[in-house]
């Protein structure tokens, strides 16, 4: 099956946001989870089940995620919205060349005006 231009377009747009949206979340969320355990202290089990358990990390979250997370949430929006203009133009059938379109036009006219027609000499036919 050949694909038509638009269609590849939409293929590679699709393609393309859904490698971008797995590259830059495991980018961005992994390299903040490798910091915070890189941060994390590991001289001894203690330290580090009291560094989990940290009421003020709970209540108030590091200043790190206010910034990554809206801006993940944008990168998501913003691939999604591209996702479905691929999957949009992937899907949606080739538009017909004006050349077909005129001659159905033309077509359906003369069907029109030969039912006018036929309907003419009917009424003659029931005056008569």
């Amino acid at each position: 099956m050949a694909l038509s231009k638009d269609k590849i377009i939409g293929l590679g747009i699709l393609v393309g946001a859904v490698v971008l949206l797995l590259y830059y979340s495991t980018w961005l969320i992994g390299g903040y989870v490798d910091a915070q355990i890189d941060a994390a202290p590991t001289t001894s089990w203690w330290l580090w089940l009291k560094w989990l358990g940290d009421i003020a990390s709970v209540i108030a979250p590091p200043w790190e995620l206010a910034v990554i997370l809206p801006l993940w949430l944008v990168a998501i929006l913003v691939l999604a919205i591209a996702m479905w203009i691929g999957y949009s133009m992937l899907t949606t059938p080739p538009p017909v060349p004006l050349e077909e379109l005129e001659e159905e036009l033309e077509a359906e006219e003369a069907a029109e005006k030969k039912k006018a027609e036929e309907k003419k000499e009917e009424k003659k036919e029931e005056k008569k």
